[in-house]
């Protein structure tokens, strides 16, 4: 099916995403990748370099004429989030993606895309490839595991790199020209939890939240889509507040960068009342499909029979972890008050796993002032600290501070005007982008960050516009003319 997609303009960029999207590439599981674009590098005969963490760079002398212009990094990241619809089978670990144009958008059957950043990566391969495009020294960086904790970002080591201004190419919005992002940090709790037997009365259900629009917990969290955890809990803690209820597990969620699309829970309920439950979720479906008539125009709430359980939480814990996650904070916490538009705190509750007498539930926590992250992640640390929970932070990085009057910024800003006649979004993101950690051994990188359209990031909803990429495409050549001379 990628071939319908090889053949798009410009062609040499949807040919090496076609190449690119056969490889698989989840985060912490890029040695595929990591080999494939040592194998491109080596090719070209270009010098290839692996750093101690797996970040891959290949360096590109000037082409002729462009040698007195400052060096640039062109950089984006080669794993993508590995989504899919419950329904969708697909094994993202031997098969390629199935790709197909819609359109005036690419999309993929069922999964995830990998246009985020895959458009970026191809963008550098076909510059990489080329010998008609002009360019100054390039160096290629393509860092690992941005997705799952930036670690490749983390571990790039200082002196690698020489060049003065790094090209991000890991934003989603043609019209926007990024200069600063949030940080995150990962919160994970845990705990173990007794369990009781089932009484014989009882008869087991399967209850399903799915259909939401999910997207991505940075750039889509203002959005106000609903997320599947919170969904659940919600109906749980009605259904546990009104009827003889008892929960088996709760398995909702997976990336922590990802706005949960799907909860399922397995809930045993008193024969005698399964009238009550019916209509307690029967009322619950008009309350939400109100709720979210406008962000999640697919969520579904379904009650199905299912296979007698013999072991449900104790009636205890149920009211403990349904209160707790029920007062963990999600979505926004603060807009900033800086900056128009911005979001500056949030917390998306990415993941709850509740079976076999464990529990685990996982948040990333956001904010472009590390003070108020650090603040939200220790609310949701007392949160569940009161029901016996080990509580602990990972992963955190930084944010990237802007610097609006880098030279950089203004030619680039100018460039858009002149070949748009309109004026760039030039902001700061909600989403972590590696500008602000690569930036704590390189501080005097300028940096900038830009893309073409990409919607449903982190989601089975994936997309990126075809006239889009042709956009950035002709600005990202124009970019590379006007690389300023070396000072």
């Amino acid at each position: 099916m990628s071939q319908e997609v090889r053949v798009l303009e410009p062609d040499s960029l949807w040919k090496h995403f076609a190449d690119l999207n056969e490889v698989p590439r989840a985060s912490k599981r890029e040695e595929r990748v990591i080999q494939f674009m040592v194998d491109f590098g080596k090719v070209l005969d270009l010098e290839t370099i692996i750093d101690e963490v797996g970040n891959v760079i290949i360096k590109k002398p000037a082409t002729s004429g462009m040698e007195n212009r400052q060096t640039i990094v062109l950089q984006s990241h080669l794993d993508m989030v590995h989504q899919k619809n419950a329904d969708t089978n697909f094994d993202f670990d031997v098969e390629g993606i199935k790709m197909k144009v819609d359109g005036d958008w690419v999309h993929a059957l069922g999964t995830t895309l990998g246009a985020d950043n895959g458009i970026g990566v191809a963008t550098i391969m076909a510059v990489l490839a080329s010998k008609e495009i002009e360019h100054p020294s390039i160096e290629a960086l393509f860092t690992i595991d941005e997705e799952t904790g930036m670690t490749g970002a983390l571990g790039l080591k200082g002196g690698i790199l020489t060049g003065s201004i790094l090209l991000n190419l890991d934003t989603e919005d043609d019209d926007e020209l990024t200069i600063g992002c949030a940080g995150g940090v990962d919160v994970s709790i845990q705990g173990d939890y007794t369990e009781t037997d089932v009484e014989e009365n009882f008869s087991a259900y399967k209850l399903s939240v799915k259909g939401l629009t999910g997207g991505h917990s940075g750039m889509d969290i203002h959005k106000g889509r609903g997320n599947a955890n919170k969904i659940m809990n919600r109906i749980l803690l009605e259904l546990s507040n009104k009827i003889n209820l008892k929960i088996a597990s709760i398995d909702g969620g997976g990336l922590r960068n990802a706005i949960p699309r799907e909860s399922f829970s397995i809930i045993c309920v008193d024969q005698a009342q399964k009238a009550d439950c019916d209509a307690i979720i029967k009322s619950f479906k008009g309350i939400l499909k109100r709720e979210y008539k406008t962000t999640d125009q697919d969520f579904k709430i379904e009650l199905e029979k299912t296979d007698l359980q013999k072991r449900v939480l104790s009636d205890g814990f149920t009211l403990q972890i349904l209160r707790a996650i029920y007062a963990c904070p999600n979505g926004i916490y603060r807009m900033s008050p800086d900056i128009p538009g911005l979001v500056q705190t949030s917390n998306n509750l990415a993941r709850v796993l509740v079976k076999n007498g464990k529990y685990e539930v996982l948040c990333l926590t956001r904010s472009s002032v590390d003070s108020e992250k650090d603040d939200l992640a220790q609310a949701i640390k007392a949160t569940f600290e009161l029901i016996g929970a080990k509580v602990g932070n990972g992963g955190s990085y930084p944010g990237w501070t802007p610097k609006p009057d880098a030279p950089i910024i203004k030619m680039m800003s100018n460039l858009y005007i002149e070949l748009f006649e309109d004026q760039p979004n030039v902001n700061a993101c909600h989403a972590g982008l590696e500008c602000g950690i690569i930036g704590l051994n390189y501080p005097e990188m300028d940096m900038i960050s830009f893309g073409p359209n990409i919607r449903g990031a982190h989601s089975p909803d994936e997309k990126v516009q075809i006239s889009s990429v042709q956009k950035y495409w002709k600005y990202f050549l124009e970019v590379l003319k006007r690389i300023p001379e070396k000072e």
